[in-house]
């Protein structure tokens, strides 16, 4: 398991992004968390299994209905040791 940062622009505030992410990673069984960052992008940390990716990343793009990602960025974090129960909004 390994854990992922993806950072993701476009119109992502205010558009009900968070909540379409949550959903959609919880239904896979995905733990972390997604949060809006202040320069209007979204962050979404997320621990995964091999096989994992594309699913996360599909969801990632496909947004909810009134948003539009114009890009997902993705790092591989370095010794992430947070404990993750579920996947959770941040404010």
């Amino acid at each position: 398991m390994e854990s992922y940062r993806f950072l993701i622009t476009g119109k992502v505030q205010h558009v009900y992004y968070r909540k379409f992410v949550a959903d959609a990673l919880r239904r896979l069984g995905i733990r972390g968390y997604v949060r809006n960052l202040e320069d209007g992008r979204v962050e979404v940390v997320a621990r995964l299994y091999d096989g994992e990716m594309e699913d996360v990343v599909a969801a990632l793009h496909r947004g909810s209905p009134m948003s539009r990602v114009d890009r997902v960025e993705t790092e591989l974090l370095d010794g992430d040791d947070l404990i993750y129960d579920g996947f959770e909004i941040r404010y």
